[in-house]
C-alpha cells in the first residue's frame, strides 16, 4: 500500500514482533515511492482496515495499485520480463536501491552473465515507460514494439493512469533514441512515445566496458 504522510498507527520499521496473538509487523521494500508491507492476522484484516481508514487512509484497488506501479517503473516478474530478462535491464540490481540480487552471495543460475555485464558493458534491453495514444486500440502484454517497421521491444504492463493517461512498461532496445516513433502491439497498432523521465541515466563512465577489456590484457 502507499504510505500516507503524518500517520502514527504504523508501527516503525523493523520494530520487534510482538510474540502476542493479533499482532502485525511491517515491511519496507526499496523501491522508488514509499510503499509498506503491512501483515496481520487473517482474521483481523477487517479491524486493521478500520484503523487505517480512520488515521487517514485512503483504500483503492488492485487497478489503482497497478496504474501507480508502472508509473513509478516498477516491473512485475512474468509480466514486464521474459525468458531473456537479466536483472540489470530492469533496474534490480545496480540501480540506487538494496535491488533483488546480490553479487556477493553464493551462485545462481545465469550468474556468469550477470557478472559479465556488471563488469564489462551495458544490458542489451532498458526499460522505459510508453505515453500510448489515447484515441487508438491498447496493446497487449506480451505485443511487440516496433520503429519504422523493426522491432525493438516488447509491451509489459498496460493501465489507465488518472493523470497520465494510457501509459505501458517496455523492454525496449537500449540506444534507441528517446524521441523514436514507436508503434504498439500488432493488432492495436497503436502510436507511443518514451516517457524521457523513465530513460536510464547516461552512462557517467562511457567505454567502460572497452577499458575493462583493455585492462584484462594488459594495456
Amino acid at each position: 500500500m502507499p504510505a500516507p504522510s503524518g500517520i502514527t498507527v504504523i508501527p516503525s520499521v523493523n520494530s520487534a514482533l510482538p510474540r502476542v496473538p493479533r499482532s502485525w509487523f511491517l515491511r519496507r521494500l526499496p523501491a522508488s515511492g514509499i510503499e509498506l508491507d503491512l501483515v496481520v492476522p487473517r482474521e483481523s484484516i477487517g479491524e486493521y482496515t478500520g484503523r487505517l481508514i480512520a488515521a487517514g487512509v485512503q483504500p483503492a484497488g488492485v487497478w489503482a495499485y497497478e496504474a501507480h506501479r508502472v508509473a513509478a517503473g516498477r516491473p512485475r516478474l512474468g509480466v514486464d520480463t521474459d525468458e531473456r530478462t537479466i536483472p540489470h535491464e530492469v533496474g534490480w540490481i545496480g540501480g540506487p536501491g538494496v535491488g533483488a540480487v546480490h553479487l556477493d552471495k553464493g551462485c545462481y543460475r545465469g550468474q556468469e552473465t550477470v557478472a559479465r555485464v556488471h563488469n564489462l558493458g551495458k544490458p542489451p534491453r532498458m526499460l522505459v515507460i510508453l505515453q500510448l495514444d489515447g484515441s487508438a486500440d491498447r496493446p497487449a502484454t506480451g505485443d511487440t514494439v516496433t520503429a519504422g517497421g523493426r522491432n525493438v521491444g516488447r509491451i509489459g504492463t498496460v493501465v489507465e493512469h488518472a493523470d497520465e493517461g494510457p501509459i505501458a512498461l517496455a523492454l525496449l532496445k537500449r540506444g534507441l533514441p528517446v524521441d523514436t516513433a514507436l508503434i504498439a502491439g500488432e493488432q492495436a497498432q497503436a502510436p507511443a512515445v518514451i516517457d524521457p523521465d523513465s530513460m536510464p541515466a547516461a552512462d557517467a563512465t562511457a567505454g567502460a566496458g572497452r577499458a575493462a577489456v583493455e585492462r584484462l590484457r594488459g594495456r
